[in-house]
């Protein structure tokens, strides 16, 4: 299979599990669960669920094994996003070019879903238990991934540096958190799915996860200011309407662009001893630093 089909597939293949594991909307509390679908089936590039795909690939895993955790980073996402939009975090309208949670509900309903999701992540998750030692391995994973040392910290330290002036350091952790931690966590877990995995491997993998976790965020950083609001599917230049510190505002735009490059080399590098087993992670490096939104 080519990289291009690979993704698509993916993306795909995850739409269709979440699908199904979703409440439907006719079940009781109807307005929540409508709202759930709403937030999560709205579209979205499903980049850590084929993350989970292709870290997975690598090390020999095929699909049919890796749905459970796809979903769970997908379903973590979309719950990360409903309460980063709300009035009280970042205040946003648009999401994924559709008027975020809070606004095509409300905001109760919106406070709820994400945490609806967040537990429907962990269910999925523990649900599937062939293998519970390496099942309750990737629970712990995602769970940190999840908390006040991954994203809910990472969305703190953006809450409370809004207007202030951060170092290049100061960034770089923040961003861990908020972005690369469940990036981290979406390779980690397809790694985990392969038994008695060489831990040099995942060594391997996750020195790539936290290389493109950042090329992500810059990339994102730099489409905030050069971007459009139609394609981005969010308001363009609300980054810096909220006087939030970014790459670009920190680096320069010329420089935020170059660390992107080295982000990108150095993520490359650490698979290149896994030869073609990791071409699928390649060509996510590759997309994540030339994508348009």
């Amino acid at each position: 299979m080519n990289p291009e089909a690979f993704l698509s597939q993916g993306q795909q293949r995850v739409e269709q599990a979440l699908n199904t594991l979703l409440p439907a909307a006719t079940c009781a509390p109807m307005r929540l669960h409508a709202a759930m679908r709403y937030a999560t089936l709205n579209g979205g590039k499903r980049l850590r669920a084929c993350l989970v795909y292709a870290a997975g690939a690598s090390v020999g895993i095929g699909p049919d094994r890796l749905d459970a955790p796809a979903c769970a980073v997908e379903l973590l996402h979309a719950y990360s996003l409903v309460h980063d939009d709300l009035p009280c975090m970042d205040n946003d309208d648009l999401r994924r070019g559709k008027p975020t949670c809070h606004k095509a509900y409300d905001e109760a309903t919106a406070l709820l879903v994400g945490d609806a999701l967040q537990t429907l992540a962990f269910e999925v998750l523990a649900a599937e238990t062939p293998h519970p030692a390496l099942h309750l391995r990737m629970i712990h994973t995602l769970a940190r991934a999840a908390g006040s040392l991954g994203m809910a910290g990472g969305q703190a330290m953006d809450l409370e540096s809004v207007g202030r002036g951060l170092s290049t350091a100061q960034l770089e952790d923040m961003h861990a958190r908020k972005t690369g931690a469940l990036i981290r966590a979406s390779v980690a877990l397809g790694a985990l799915a392969q038994e008695n995995l060489d831990p040099t491997i995942l060594t391997k993998l996750d020195t790539y996860a936290r290389h493109i976790g950042l090329a992500y965020q810059i990339t994102d950083d730099i489409l905030d200011v050069e971007g459009s609001t139609q394609i981005l599917g969010k308001p363009q230049g609300s980054d810096q309407a909220q006087h939030k510190p970014t790459y670009p505002a920190v680096l320069g735009l010329a420089l935020a662009k170059e660390r992107v490059r080295e982000e990108h080399t150095a993520a490359l590098a650490s698979l290149r001893s896994l030869g073609d087993n990791a071409k699928y992670l390649n060509h996510i490096a590759d997309y994540i630093v030339q994508r348009s939104y």
